[in-house]
Order: structure tokens, then C-alpha cells, then sequence
């Protein structure tokens, strides 16, 4: 069951949410059109909910993916690690000028160091269900 949804529910006093296991952190990715979409890892068994709140298992769709990707903070965190990961070692002046050194070691290294940046950052999403 990776990826879950279910509607917050207030009152006057309560915002009733997701309940999660006390050893295992469940991601909270975003919330589209009133459903807080939750990724929920492998093999947990989540405890018994608020008697208000319904959690449903997604069926992701490449649409509702995308929406989710394009939403969540958490999908941003990621992308932003990546190119922070890449500025550690190249300026963007550095990846411009890379672009005129194409069919050259150097360039080879530093495709190879982005990629391994990028493949970095899908093996996190993928983490998360995404």
C-alpha cells in the first residue's frame, strides 16, 4: 500500500489526521482536491484511525502521478537536493561551458557525475511510491 489518501476532518476543537505507526514515519506528500495524499511504506499496518477519517489505497494513474509530483513538497525537496548536489562539484557557468566540450573526458566525468546526481534523486522518489 504505498501511496494512501484520505480527507482531514475538522470540528471546533480537532483536526483529525492520518494516525501513524509510533516506529515507522509515513511521508505526507501533498493534498489535491481535499485528499492529503500520504505515501505509507511496504508492510505496515497502520493503527486504528479516528472514527472520522477513511483512508483509501490509490491506484496511481500516470495523470494522478503527475499531479502529485507537480504538488508535493516533498517531490521538490528532492529536485532541489539534486542540483544542490551538482552545484557542489559545477556552477552553472561550469555546466555551460560543458556544453562545448562535448566528445571529451572531461565532459564525460561530468555527465557521469550528473547523472549519478539525477539517478540519485529517482531512486528517492521511488522511495516515496513515486
Amino acid at each position: 500500500m504505498p501511496i494512501m489518501r484520505y480527507k482531514k476532518i475538522q470540528d471546533e476543537y480537532t483536526t483529525y489526521r492520518l494516525i501513524e505507526p509510533e516506529d515507522i514515519k509515513c511521508t505526507e506528500l501533498c493534498t489535491l482536491n481535499n485528499y492529503t495524499y500520504v505515501h505509507v511504506p511496504e508492510d505496515v499496518v497502520l493503527p486504528t484511525q479516528h472514527s472520522q477519517i477513511t483512508i483509501d489505497e490509490v491506484t496511481l494513474t500516470d495523470e494522478l502521478k503527475a499531479q502529485i509530483k507537480s504538488s508535493s513538497k516533498r517531490i521538490k525537496l528532492i529536485n532541489e537536493r539534486v542540483v544542490i548536489k551538482i552545484r557542489e562539484k559545477y556552477s552553472l557557468n561550469d555546466e555551460i561551458c560543458m556544453n562545448r566540450l562535448r566528445d571529451t573526458q572531461e565532459f564525460s566525468d561530468y555527465n557521469t557525475f550528473v547523472e549519478s546526481c539525477i539517478l540519485w534523486g529517482m531512486q528517492e522518489k521511488i522511495k516515496i511510491g513515486l
